[in-house]
């Protein structure tokens, strides 16, 4: 049986709790890193484990020390910049002008979004390049290639990045990347805080036991025991969003700070585990090892953008990474 009472869970920092309108997670705002280069990258969680490394930070209480971490292993295949974005400065914000696109485009890419047919990118470049005044940023339209991963999924993942650095020196950056692959080591290198965005695992329709945490009543409760004990105030005659009441758990946009490289690789034969991850199957190519638990199922979609709030530095040397098989046996 339940116990009756038990710590509040579910923050109300995020109202309302509605499900996620995509399982791409859209970045409103973007760090600029100061270099001219991609802002953020993508892949797909795999799976997790737990490595042994070497603590060099200097005023860490471990330093010197072999530390436990449990890590996320996250399959980054390359990704293809498939167009050029050009924004103008609106009234709400910004406004796009004109997109070009590259000359080969994948057929994969065309079961996702409808192309257009007479593609001339030469054409639209110069264009861009004679109302550059008009212009107030310039971002690239990627594509994963889950094709590449063991995933059953096919069908690509369409995503805007943005670039650092100035005008013109993003404008030389998209020009000479159209219709190129991008690497992860070619954004993040090791070491470093990356903030994470993904879609939460989703657990449906719950109650406020469950989806908030409030005490179950007594056995002597009429009509129930799962419920809030009043609904509030006669006035205001409506139901406050501070009442924790049923509705939607999971499967929401979140964001979470500082996730620390550990490792950037390219043969995924090294970070799976005997037996391969749940779920997931065997990590094929590129991949990244994250500190700590990304938000989302294995599977799913994981943003990577340059950190927003980073803190002081970082430095680890993995020593050993756990292969053994995660089947329970």
């Amino acid at each position: 049986m339940a116990k009756s009472s038990k710590p509040r869970a579910g923050s109300l920092a995020y109202v309302p709790r509605k499900r996620a309108k995509k399982e791409t997670p859209r970045i409103h705002s973007w760090v600029d890193s100061g270099e001219v280069n991609l802002l953020g990258f993508t892949g797909y969680k795999a799976g997790m484990t737990n490595v042994l490394a070497v603590d060099n930070r200097k005023n860490s209480p471990t330093a010197g020390m072999e530390v436990f971490i449990p890590v996320t292993i996250i399959e980054t295949p390359p990704m293809v910049a498939v167009a050029l974005r050009a924004y103008k400065k609106g009234y709400s914000g910004k406004e796009t002008i004109t997109e070009v696109w590259a000359k080969e485009l994948s057929d994969d890419l065309k079961k996702r979004v409808k192309v257009p047919k007479n593609r001339n990118p030469d054409k639209g470049l110069k264009e861009i390049e004679k109302n550059m005044e008009n212009i107030s940023d310039i971002r690239v339209i990627m594509h994963t290639q889950p094709r590449l991963t063991a995933m059953p999924k096919k069908i690509p993942d369409l995503i805007e990045i943005a670039i650092g650095g100035d005008l013109p020196e993003k404008f030389e950056f998209a020009k000479n990347l159209l219709g190129k692959e991008v690497n992860v080591d070619n954004v993040f290198s090791e070491n470093r805080f990356v903030d994470v965005i993904a879609v939460t695992k989703g657990k449906g329709f719950q109650g406020p036991v469950k989806r908030y945490g409030i005490k179950i009543q007594s056995r002597k409760a009429g009509k129930g025991r799962r419920h809030i004990g009043t609904g509030g105030a006669w006035k205001p005659a409506r139901k406050l969003w501070r009442e924790p009441l049923p509705g939607q758990m999971g499967y929401h946009t979140r964001t979470e700070y500082n996730k620390t490289i550990l490792q950037v690789g390219k043969e995924g034969s090294k970070v799976t585990p005997k037996g391969d991850f749940l779920r997931y199957g065997p990590v094929n190519g590129d991949y990244i090892i994250l500190s700590g638990s990304v938000p989302g199922p294995t599977k799913r979609l994981i943003r990577l953008s340059y950190p927003r709030r980073p803190q002081g530095e970082i430095n680890f040397e993995i020593t050993h990474i756990n292969l053994a098989s995660k089947q329970g046996v």
